[in-house]
């Protein structure tokens, strides 16, 4: 631990609460912290390793008190920074088989590896995971529900469309993170060559703003307080498009809605 270091409350000083923090999203890299205060991992490690730590220390968190890192899929946005945080930091590891073997390349040697299989819930510690296949186009993309200290937060990003698969898994979150990657008509008319337009569109690309909305407004439920739009393109979307967008449906809802960013690391979500 850095001379002077304070751990935040999420490192050890209060548990019983879970926080959230969308340390970076967006297709230059891509992490997400989760605790409750005895447990704490990342989800992604999509950046750097010396860029993910200066924005965990934004928020005074150590990452050698991390418990684990978990990857949901080998594209370069997601696993950046996997290798040198788990062998600089002595993190563990969870890959599908079929994604580590896929990264291997990239990620270089790793502290410890353990495996998980889409479908089947573990344990991280008092955090209870269940990884769900996604729609995109990785070999074994997973998204993830993360269970503790009686709440339910939801991470689906990277999602070419929303397979009931993922509508069921996702169901009774207190807290989601949420892909809207795209402005249909942003993305239509920008400069990017038609194949990856298509490719963005498909049913193994990025959800959409409208395709955002459309599931979160089946998603709704009175428990539902957070939810954080994630993966914006920087070139076909806009953050004020996307709320206006998908916040039609939050109507009265006790719902707070905002976006992550992919400059900086979002504030500390705080969810009951």
């Amino acid at each position: 631990m850095p001379p002077g270091f304070t751990p935040s409350p999420a490192q050890g000083q209060e548990t019983g609460r879970v926080r959230l923090c969308v340390l970076a999203s967006g297709s230059k890299g891509n992490a997400v912290y989760v605790s409750d205060g005895t447990t704490s991992v990342l989800v992604d490690a999509g950046l750097g390793a010396s860029e993910i730590e200066r924005r965990m220390a934004a928020h005074r968190l150590d990452p050698s008190a991390l418990d684990a890192i978990v990857v949901s899929h080998e594209h370069t946005d997601h696993i950046r920074g996997v290798g040198p945080l788990s062998r600089r930091h002595g993190l563990t590891t969870y890959f599908t088989e079929k994604t580590l073997n896929r990264a291997a390349r990239q990620l270089g040697p790793l502290h410890e590896v353990k495996w998980f299989d889409c479908g089947a819930t573990f344990s991280i510690g008092s955090l209870v995971i269940h990884p769900f296949s996604t729609s995109h186009d990785a070999v074994d993309p997973a998204g993830f529900t993360i269970s503790a200290a009686g709440c339910k937060i939801g991470l689906a990003t990277d999602l070419g469309i929303a397979t009931h698969m993922v509508r069921q898994h996702l169901k009774d979150c207190s807290a989601l993170v949420l892909e809207a990657n795209h402005d249909v008509p942003m993305l239509e008319e920008g400069p990017y060559p038609w194949p990856l337009k298509q490719r963005i569109k498909g049913r193994t690309g990025h959800l959409s703003n409208e395709a955002a909305r459309d599931l979160l407004h089946e998603l709704l439920h009175d428990g539902l307080v957070q939810v954080v739009l994630a993966h914006l393109s920087e070139t076909n979307n806009d953050p004020g498009k996307a709320l206006e967008v998908v916040g039609t449906i939050v109507g009265k809802s006790p719902l707070r809605l905002t976006v992550a960013c992919q400059h900086g690391p979002g504030e500390m979500l705080v969810v009951p």
